[in-house]
């Protein structure tokens, strides 16, 4: 992703973490506990944090997620993609 296609949001960011991840993972990440989600930092985050810019430059994401650093904005993302991935998920009553 070059530096002008980088989202600038949390949403925008979240919306292209869905529309890139496979059906199987999208299930799996919305099944996982929300203290299970740490276990996504070295991979979906590492994904995050160099695709999105947050190591160089995307002051813009950053400042969205309002932490100081990369890898706690690619967390904040995280969770968010994980909590988007749950609301879409039918509910069985």
């Amino acid at each position: 992703m070059t530096q002008k296609q980088w989202p600038a949001t949390i949403d925008e960011a979240v919306g292209v973490v869905i529309a890139t991840l496979p059906d199987d993972d999208k299930a799996t990440i919305s099944a996982m506990s929300e203290s299970e989600l740490i276990g996504l930092h070295m991979s979906l985050g590492a994904w995050i944090r160099n695709n999105f810019g947050l190591w160089s430059g995307n002051g813009p994401l950053l400042e969205s997620t309002g932490e100081p650093n990369a890898d706690d904005a690619s967390m904040v993302i995280v969770v968010a993609v994980w909590r988007r991935l749950r609301e879409d998920v039918p509910k069985v009553h």
